[in-house]
């Protein structure tokens, strides 16, 4: 789901201990009497994004089954990929002409609109529709909060509060899936939509006023408005439709298919192109090294993750509860990286912090197909996913943080919007590309276990290269400008 200068450390300015801005102080942490309120409301919001995210799945199949829409079951996914994609960037036009308030008030309606109508459907196209507008809001509101943590929070504070947002999910990724399953069994799958939309009063009514009071309005509020970039509008429209198309025929693998791939192609790539940072494809130091890292680190990991389960449950035969609860430990590792990166300590050194991120990124991808030796104990794939995952908690996060420090105050909602499309687009198309090389490979069989080595190897190399996207990744001075330009530039 953004961040600072090299001369005064993110989180180890003096001179941000000592300031006081716009009648706050700012010597407090993130719960401090300053921030207390805007904290607790901006991570509840996120909590429960990431408890909906978890527990969706459960709820599914069992809504595609009574509303008879098992043929149409991936455009319930694929419909809130596509519009979140465009979701995020009208969110970093908006929030950067005029401010994050109305583009994150608008991205919790529009979820909570979603939840709504996906809960109460009778048919599965509707219940589709409801997850469309769901994911227009998903798209608004990660963009938002970014904005939000750039204006609203020194850059001291920034690695914290990403902190906490990380730790958001770890409570929701353990929990969501059998809170859902316990709903759907006795109360119905529509309450796992339904409960949600009630829930979001108490984070709005908790950070709203905070955000209008001190990260509402443009940057410089003297000048006007910059005008709407109609280009990065049809860019957005074109880079969702582009990406809904080579989803749709990704679920049907004939010759046919190849149209609206190419389609999908010919739309996606331009589009992508031109809303990343200018150096994107060619790691060019700074603010697009990191975006390019953010997209390579997310998507080989959570590609190759999604295997995980498969691999333990068809070549060892785990039963699917073992083999999710393999997983588990990740979140709290997760966290902990999260955390470690948000140390004043360690803020001067925050490049090789990533670094070596990667490298424990690398060696658990590297590492976890060999529990497809059968003198290898299964749960070994558990202790090193959880060291994967303590590599991504200081990735993730530090990306976060290096984004906002790297971008103008008038970009950080556009720039906001680049990174969470690098993610985004990186975990879809490496997960498509696992997922073909896996079923070309035979590996719908447990004879072929050669499938699995396969993709967590090509995983990996795709990591390697995130080791030395990592490195160029740090910049001594805060650009001017940063304006996404094409990103092969």
């Amino acid at each position: 789901m953004g961040l600072t200068l090299a001369g005064m450390s993110v989180l180890g300015s003096r001179v941000d201990d000592v300031v006081v801005e716009e009648g706050f102080e700012q010597g407090g942490g993130v719960l401090g009497r300053a921030h207390r309120a805007l904290s607790v409301g901006i991570v509840s919001v996120v909590f429960l994004i990431a408890f909906e995210a978890t527990a969706v799945g459960t709820a599914m199949p069992v809504a595609a089954r009574e509303l008879n829409g098992v043929a149409s079951y991936a455009f319930a996914f694929s419909g809130f990929f596509t519009t979140s994609l465009f979701g995020m960037v009208l969110a970093g036009q908006w929030a950067d002409r005029r401010g994050p308030l109305a583009a994150l008030t608008t991205g919790i309606g529009s979820f909570a609109a979603g939840l709504v109508i996906a809960g109460t459907a009778q048919t599965m196209w509707v219940f589709i529709l409801g997850r469309a507008v769901q994911g227009l809001g998903g798209g608004l509101v990660i963009v938002a909060l970014y904005v939000v943590v750039g204006r609203a929070y020194p850059e001291r504070l920034r690695p914290a509060i990403m902190a906490a947002f990380a730790a958001g999910w770890v409570v929701p990724s353990i929990v969501g899936p059998l809170a859902s399953g316990a709903v759907t069994e006795q109360l119905g799958w529509r309450w796992v939509f339904l409960g949600i939309p009630v829930l979001v009063v108490f984070p709005l009514a908790l950070a709203l006023p905070q955000i209008r009071r001190r990260a509402s309005g443009p940057v410089d509020a003297e000048a006007a408005p910059a005008p709407l970039d109609r280009r990065r509008i049809r860019l957005a429209l074109g880079i969702a439709l582009g990406a809904g198309l080579v989803q749709y025929a990704a679920q049907d693998l004939r010759p046919l298919s190849l149209v609206p791939a190419a389609a999908g192609a010919a739309l996606l790539v331009p589009a992508v192109l031109g809303l990343l940072p200018r150096g994107t494809y060619r790691a060019a130091r700074g603010l697009p090294s990191v975006v390019l890292l953010r997209g390579v680190c997310a998507g080989s990991f959570v590609a190759a993750e999604s295997f995980v389960p498969l691999m333990l449950v068809t070549q060892r035969g785990l039963s699917p509860t073992l083999a999710g609860l393999s997983l588990a430990a990740g979140g709290g590792t997760w966290a902990l990286g999260s955390w470690l990166q948000s140390r004043p300590r360690l803020a001067p050194y925050r490049e090789r912090l990533m670094t070596a991120g990667m490298v424990l990124v690398v060696a658990a991808l590297a590492t976890a197909p060999s529990v497809l030796l059968p003198a290898v104990p299964a749960w070994i794939v558990a202790v090193v996913w959880a060291f994967g995952c303590l590599g991504m908690g200081l990735v993730i996060s530090s990306t976060s943080v290096l984004l906002l420090r790297l971008s103008a105050p008038e970009e950080a909602g556009a720039n906001s919007a680049a990174l969470q499309i690098s993610d985004a687009l990186s975990n879809a198309l490496l997960l498509a590309a696992a997922g073909a090389a896996f079923a070309a490979l035979g590996g719908g069989t447990a004879a072929h276990p050669a499938a699995f080595a396969v993709v967590f190897f090509a995983m990996a190399v795709v990591a390697l290269a995130g080791v030395w996207v990592a490195t160029r990744c740090g910049s001594g001075d805060r650009p001017a400008t940063a304006k996404t330009a094409p990103a092969g530039s």
